[in-house]
């Protein structure tokens, strides 16, 4: 079974090579970063169905971003979720992303940033996945690799993970595990406008992205693949919707199916 379905999310991966896409993707950043002295507002929705209950599991998540330079990136965002029966407020983090490489061609260019986040929670502590955005208190240190040919994107995104107690007395349970390597894989397409003839046509993107953990301490791991749409108008507003599926897994987690729907709008050239 765990064999078919790692064949399913290659030969999705491997279809998707023949779409078009943009460098940019849904469930993970890319290496290339937003444009400089830019700033964003994203709004970020998960509606994730709870596993064995008729429970919705709501997170919203609010994000402004800012474009330092053309090698810095920096994201500040704060967690609300329905865990207690209404929505409240559970923390929130900081993400930094550093473009250390580029390799530019006509119509195709290779790119790699480092990252970093920090989070802080107050929520109680539920499931083994380790999930410092949004769910656990911790941080995340990481790499993107990212290739752009011509209208296809592939990025490869590879990153350590470490959580602690979260506040408010939400301490960790001594038999989980507090450290994690996650491996993501995204591949993207721009099926819309087929001939690009200025900024203002709407684009749609259609992408495939895999996401694993890895528990070095006890062995557990997942596996998951979300599909999506994306549709950017005016180059400036952006939205994503996607459907996240658990492939495989031999964790507990709390609710790791369900729907994202985000939007995004960018204030270029503010600073």
């Amino acid at each position: 079974m765990l064999r078919c379905k790692i064949a399913g999310v290659a030969l999705l991966a491997l279809l998707s090579v023949h779409g078009q896409a943009q460098e940019l993707f849904v469930y993970n950043e890319p290496a290339s970063n937003m444009p400089a002295r830019s700033a964003g507002i994203r709004i970020t929705n998960w509606i994730m169905g709870e596993t064995g209950t008729n429970n919705i599991n709501y997170h919203l998540l609010p994000e402004i971003m800012v474009g330092v330079n053309h090698n810095l990136m920096l994201h500040a965002e704060a967690f609300i979720s329905n865990r207690t029966q209404s929505l409240k407020a559970e923390g929130g983090g900081l993400y930094a992303k550093y473009r250390i490489y580029t390799h530019d061609k006509m119509y195709h260019h290779f790119r790699m940033a480092v990252f970093a986040r920090g989070s802080m929670n107050n929520s109680d502590i539920h499931q083994e996945e380790i999930q410092t955005n949004a769910h656990n208190t911790g941080y995340q240190l990481g790499l993107i690799s990212t290739q752009l040919l011509h209208k296809t994107a592939l990025s490869l995104t590879a990153y350590y993970e470490h959580d602690y107690n979260n506040y408010g007395g939400n301490e960790l349970p001594a038999n989980l595990a507090d450290k994690a390597l996650n491996f993501n894989f995204s591949s993207g397409h721009l099926f819309y406008p087929v001939h690009y003839k200025g900024y203002k046509q709407t684009n749609i993107n259609v992408m495939v992205e895999a996401m694993s953990q890895l528990l070095p301490q006890n062995g557990k791991r997942f596996i998951d693949i979300a599909p999506s749409v994306q549709f950017i108008f005016n180059s400036q507003t952006r939205i994503d919707i996607g459907y996240r599926q658990e492939l495989y897994s031999t964790m507990q987690r709390t609710a790791p199916n369900g729907l994202l729907v985000r939007v995004e709008h960018l204030l270029f050239n503010i600073f």
